[in-house]
């Protein structure tokens, strides 16, 4: 089953001075359509309250809910799909566990990983990078740049809608377009701005 997968992806984070709830109006009352609800710091039940405001939020704007790794939880509240972020993760059991009218992405690293992820037509969208160095994640993989991206079209990574994400800012938003790629996640540079508010629709209008 194909499905709607967005350009631009919004990523909340934890932020000491802003809840996730607090974030996503923000970003739904600007223009977001793809909220990615990112808290990996609360047990399940908090995760579940704090999802079930979410969800109204989205739910009033129409925007479309997908849940950080939490896919355990898909069965207790109103998401519509889950971004796996582990790439040893069994995709095949997690697909069978929130059936195919969920939405599933995944993280990849490499042009191996994605070319795996395509090849398999388990995930329906799958987010690379990282683009640039980001402080929302902590790992040592190598930064692709815009060249990394490119290569994809070589690669005929064709089927597969591919989001970038780490370390984007707003004037790299039409280059990478220009790579090929589906679209592109941010998190950090609309949560950490002056006025998150107007940074998304300043993303917005430079994907649209």
């Amino acid at each position: 089953m194909k499905k709607y997968i967005s350009r631009f992806h919004y990523l909340t984070q934890d932020l000491p001075e802003r809840s996730h709830v607090e974030q996503v109006q923000i970003a739904c009352e600007n223009g977001a359509n793809w909220i990615q609800y990112r808290c990996l710091t609360k047990s399940d039940e908090d995760l579940v309250e704090e999802i079930h405001q979410i969800a109204a939020i989205c739910d009033d704007w129409g925007a479309t809910l997908i849940l950080t790794n939490h896919y355990h939880l898909l069965d207790r509240v109103d998401a519509q799909g889950v971004h796996i972020e582990d790439v040893n993760a069994n995709f095949e059991a997690i697909r069978q566990q929130i059936t195919d009218e969920k939405t599933m992405g995944a993280s990849a690293y490499t042009t191996e990983e994605i070319l795996t992820l395509q090849a398999a037509g388990i995930v329906d969208y799958c987010g690379y990078g990282p683009f640039a160095s980001t402080t929302t994640r902590t790992h040592d993989r190598p930064l692709l740049g815009f060249k990394g991206y490119r290569e994809l079209e070589e690669l005929r990574i064709d089927l597969l809608p591919v989001i970038a994400v780490g370390g984007i800012r707003l004037p790299d938003v039409e280059l990478l377009l220009n790579t090929g790629i589906h679209g592109i996640a941010v998190s950090s540079a609309i949560n950490l701005a002056p006025d998150p508010g107007e940074a998304v629709k300043a993303f917005y209008r430079a994907v649209y």
